[in-house]
């Protein structure tokens, strides 16, 4: 039995590689069998990562080694499945799925479907089997060579200038990812004397026992953390997202349902190394907060659909690396899941939104007076933060509450009250009771999920949290205090929006700040090459 669950839990994987077997002028030469394939094989992936997910549950996590070496390093080969490695296998096979069968008919009639399809079933196979690593080096590997994949996908029209460019980038990007992940790689390796998850999670854990943490495992924890965050676009390593808006649409969706979340999982993944360095924490709780502070105020300012949806990932990336900051990685895989299954519908559906805007009919309404305004979200605000803050007490009476509860209770206030506001400007009960009817259920969704995720989770080694220092309880403050002031300058600036500094800031956040400009600037200098024309 125990060769059955290895082969269930590994052959998901196995099946999107295969592709990888043959070359671009083959699958492009056999197209209808490359059509037929893919669509085989990511179906039998989804079921077989549903599978591998109810043994989990029968037979409970797996360890298995299918080929170790003993020269010139001790390493091994094999699957770590425990619940989270089965909570993204299940995420990435279902997504997956969703975007080869929309890539089917998307590039049906094109000569080059047949190499779209390959890798575009290459990178899934890759992540996949990356999220079932069995230690570091195979961890590295496939994260890199994910990065590779997706390189040729976004390199699929040569002809497209700016597109190649946005690849350049995210080109030297990934590099300087790969650079920090191979050298934590390495100090692990010498601080710890093994690369194996299973050997190094138990030695993490003697060393949060023990309280004997010291400055290599700062830095190791750092430059992870660092790798991460070049993975899922976080400031200064997030100009490359926007610019990849000229692929094909499945490979938006893939980009921003799957290979985005990559940062995420390596943290939540290695959290018990990760944990160990307080600097780590701080940094991305730090990193985190202005990301998803400066995304969501650029992606109210695009114009673009696909930046629009581009910047608001930005956003969500930077706020789920806030969560993992603050050592709330069940709240960290949650908004991973969710934001997954959102940005994946929002891409693939992106063509017609501007045919469902136009059957929209907008109707001019009179200017709502300050007084009135500012007494509908204080009212909104009021409400929001009555019921986030009982959901999270009753929340916290029921299961663990999360690290940074209080802080994650703030910010879902303010989400609450945006709703809320919304609704009561109209100053019609009937519809202000709708926003708070609403208000209440995602609350209750939200709590309720995390109390499955966290379940769920609880069960893996990659849910350690630690006790912060007051050094780090004081930056959490300071980073809810800043996203209330976000908050509120936003309120004005949507009531003021003529004034002559509010105009100013939207210039400057339309044009994201000049940080592309900037990045844009060093890759033609790294690269040697002039700047496209537009």
């Amino acid at each position: 039995m125990d060769v059955v669950y290895q082969i269930v839990v590994v052959m998901p994987a196995v099946l999107l590689l295969i592709p990888a077997l043959i070359s671009n002028a083959l699958a492009n030469r056999h197209l209808p069998s490359m059509r037929r394939f893919s669509a085989s094989a990511s179906a039998a992936a989804l079921a077989m990562a549903l599978v591998a997910a109810g043994l989990l549950v029968a037979r409970g996590p797996l360890d298995s080694i299918f080929v170790s070496t003993t020269s010139p390093l001790p390493l091994s080969f094999g699957v770590y499945f425990d619940s989270l490695a089965a909570v993204m296998t299940v995420l990435i096979s279902s997504i997956g799925f969703v975007i080869v069968r929309y890539s089917l008919n998307y590039l049906e009639g094109e000569s080059t479907q047949g190499r779209f399809l390959r890798w575009i079933m290459v990178t899934l196979g890759s992540v996949m089997l990356m999220v079932v690593s069995r230690n570091l080096v195979m961890f590295t590997a496939l994260w890199m060579m994910t990065s590779f994949s997706l390189h040729q996908l976004l390199t699929h029209y040569p002809e497209r200038t700016w597109g190649i460019w946005a690849a350049r980038k995210k080109f030297l990007i990934s590099r300087l990812g790969d650079a920090f992940l191979i050298a934590a790689l390495w100090l692990t390796w010498n601080t710890f004397g093994s690369l194996e998850f299973a050997q190094l999670f138990a030695a993490a854990q003697s060393m949060h026992d023990s309280g004997t943490s010291n400055g290599m495992t700062t830095l190791i924890g750092v430059l992870f953390a660092i790798g991460a965050m070049t993975k899922s676009a976080q400031v200064p390593f997030h100009s490359w997202l926007p610019d990849t808006m000229e692929m094909p649409t499945p490979v938006s969706a893939l980009m921003h349902a799957g290979i985005i979340n990559a940062g995420g999982f390596l943290v939540i993944r290695l959290s018990p190394l990760v944990t160990l360095s307080q600097l780590a924490m701080d940094l991305l709780l730090i990193v985190g907060a202005v990301t998803a502070v400066m995304g969501a105020v650029v992606m109210m300012t695009q114009t673009s659909i696909k930046r629009s949806l581009a910047y608001s990932t930005i956003a969500q990336m930077g706020f789920m690396m806030l969560q993992c900051g603050l050592g709330a990685f069940s709240v960290a895989l949650l908004h991973i899941i969710a934001h997954a299954a959102y940005k994946a519908h929002a891409f693939l559906s992106c063509g017609s939104v501007l045919d469902r805007a136009a059957k929209i009919r907008v109707e001019s309404t009179a200017p709502i007076r300050s007084a009135r305004l500012i007494a509908s979200l204080l009212g909104s605000v009021a409400i929001a933060f009555i019921i986030a803050f009982g959901a999270s007490w009753l929340f916290g009476k029921l299961i663990e509450p999360p690290p940074g509860k209080a802080m994650l209770a703030v910010i879902l206030s303010l989400a609450l009250a945006q709703l809320l506001w919304t609704g009561a400007q109209t100053w019609a009960m009937p519809v202000f009771l709708r926003a708070v009817g609403a208000s209440l259920g995602v609350t209750i969704a939200y709590y309720s999920s995390l109390a499955l995720i966290d379940s769920v989770l609880g069960a893996s080694v990659s849910h350690h949290v630690t006790a912060a220092s007051p050094w780090h309880s004081a930056i959490v403050w300071l980073v809810g205090a800043g996203f209330v002031a976000i908050f509120a300058l936003v309120a004005l600036a949507m009531h003021y929006a003529h004034a002559p500094v509010v105009q100013r800031l939207y210039l400057h956040a339309a044009n994201a700040f000049y940080l592309e400009t900037a990045a844009q600037r060093m890759t033609a200098w790294i690269y040697r090459k002039p700047l496209p024309r537009y």
